[in-house]
């Protein structure tokens, strides 16, 4: 995450940047919001003001769908406050799940094998040094000079050319890929993604939502925004009835997309870019402060 050094005011409000798109927020039919440096705080927390203005978006008849490049057994943090469809769009695109199913994937958007591993060819002979993880619907394994994984300690290593062409040996055949991980220990983070596009962009989408040099490698064409509007036009919603938070690059196409978006306070460059406004930190409640606002203008509206 990157941490804004702008000034605040008395109410949080970043002084130096404009907070919102001009003119009153529209109320929109779906709120889209990533997780990490966006809806939770630093400590991986919801606060209480954030589960209170996701819930009363809910009660008002707004959609909330949690966008993130998390998998899908990362999400107990906000599963209690997904309400209605109860889906998740996981691993940036590549999943919808079921939180209210016990994590069901409701739709998969793998990443085939073979642009896999020409990812990984690639990316050998431009980056030398970089380590892998291929992050299947089933968990993660990775090679063993890769940053291990705490939250998965049952991983299995290998290189990455196996671990994507050996056969898993369920009947179905081997689990779909989501996505492969990059990570390379001294390159800087920017730099890593641009050199990784220019020499593995016509295999896969790459992007990176770490503030370490770890990039993340999905099917071409899958990304949050292209999912997200996937599941808006099943609703019919345009995206001009979309309100979106992020703070990455990973962000970047979705706060594209949505007619309405805000980078967070603490934000990329390219997030702020990308955003028709900006709204506080993660840790200062960002997204519960936009939300509360659509509320309250939408009331006045009413009662006008």
């Amino acid at each position: 995450m990157v941490r804004s050094s702008r000034p605040m005011g008395e109410d949080g409000a970043v002084t130096s940047a404009p907070q919102c798109p001009d003119g009153p927020t529209p109320t929109p039919r779906l709120i889209a919001t990533d997780l990490d440096g966006t809806l939770l705080r630093d400590d991986q927390s919801v606060s209480p003001r954030t589960v209170a203005a996701l819930a009363a978006a809910e009660e008002a008849g707004i959609e909330v769908f949690f966008v993130t490049g998390r998998p899908a057994r990362w999400m107990d943090v906000v599963a209690d406050h997904v309400h209605g469809h109860g889906l998740a769009i996981c691993a940036n695109g590549a999943a919808v799940v079921d939180l209210h199913s016990g994590r069901e994937f409701v739709q998969v958007r793998a990443l085939p094998r073979t642009a896999a591993l020409s990812v990984v060819e690639a990316l050998r002979a431009a980056a030398p040094g970089t380590s892998f993880a291929v992050e299947l619907t089933t968990g993660i394994n990775y090679e063993p000079a890769y940053p291990p994984f705490f939250k998965d300690p049952g991983a299995r290593l290998a290189a990455a050319e196996h671990l994507l062409q050996e056969n898993t040996g369920e009947d179905e055949g081997p689990a779909p890929v989501l996505k492969l991980l990059a990570h390379h220990s001294e390159i800087a983070p920017d730099e890593f993604l641009a050199l990784a596009r220019s020499a593995a962009g016509a295999y896969a989408s790459i992007t990176r939502s770490s503030p370490t040099s770890l990039l993340e490698i999905s099917g071409h064409g899958v990304s949050k925004a292209s999912t997200l509007a996937l599941c808006c036009a099943e609703r019919g919603i345009s995206p001009d009835q979309v309100v979106a938070f992020g703070d990455m690059p990973n962000d970047v196409e979705m706060l594209s997309w949505a007619g309405t978006s805000y980078a967070m306070g603490n934000a990329h460059p390219d997030v702020i870019a990308a955003a028709s406004g900006r709204t506080v930190a993660n840790n200062e409640d960002g997204v519960a402060l936009v939300i509360e606002r659509i509320l309250a203008e939408r009331l006045a509206r009413h009662e006008a």
